[in-house]
């Protein structure tokens, strides 16, 4: 038997659509999932078998959404649902604070330094720190660029190994 149709025959309940949803990689950064991003919000399973999975994007604009939220729909599909809706939650606003701290681990050692956690705090926000080179760990670090290839990232130089590296904004 192979494992798709064992994960057919598992009843489906939040748990099991979770740990579906572990594996959906992150279409911009595919190292780490849209769980432990924090995109996924919230799954709820109706007594009739709908599923109903609540994703915040990084961004409402976000160039990934309908990519997300297709492979979110087969992922829970896969699962036998009798029905996937995905629902898109704008409020909260997504935060940095959301990606998990394994997240944050492999963001490090793939070259991309995460964001700092700010807990809402606007100063940080807006005036975050230096960022930590994700290749030597020097805080001695140059902005570059603020907008990097995607809105959610800056551009860096680190003054010790001169690595450039890309840093998660704190949002």
């Amino acid at each position: 038997m192979d494992m798709q149709n064992e994960a057919v025959n598992q009843p489906v309940n939040a748990a099991v659509v979770w740990q579906a949803l572990a594996e959906v990689k992150d279409p911009e950064i595919p190292l780490v999932s849209l769980v432990e991003m924090g995109i996924v919000r919230d799954v709820a399973v109706a007594e009739d078998g709908t599923v109903t999975v609540q994703m915040t994007p990084t961004f409402s604009g976000c160039p990934a959404l309908e990519v997300m939220r297709r492979e979110i729909t087969e992922a829970v599909q896969g699962l036998g649902a009798a029905a996937v809706n995905v629902e898109m939650v704008l409020n909260p606003p997504w935060s940095s604070d959301w990606i998990s701290d394994e997240a944050r681990v492999k963001l490090n050692n793939f070259g991309l330094a995460p964001p700092p956690r700010h807990g809402g705090n606007v100063q940080t926000i807006l005036f975050w720190d230096a960022a930590a080179c994700p290749r030597c760990g020097s805080t001695r670090t140059t902005l570059q660029n603020s907008f990097g290839p995607t809105l959610c990232r800056a551009i860096y130089t680190c003054n010790d190994c001169q690595e450039p590296f890309e840093q998660f904004k704190p949002l």
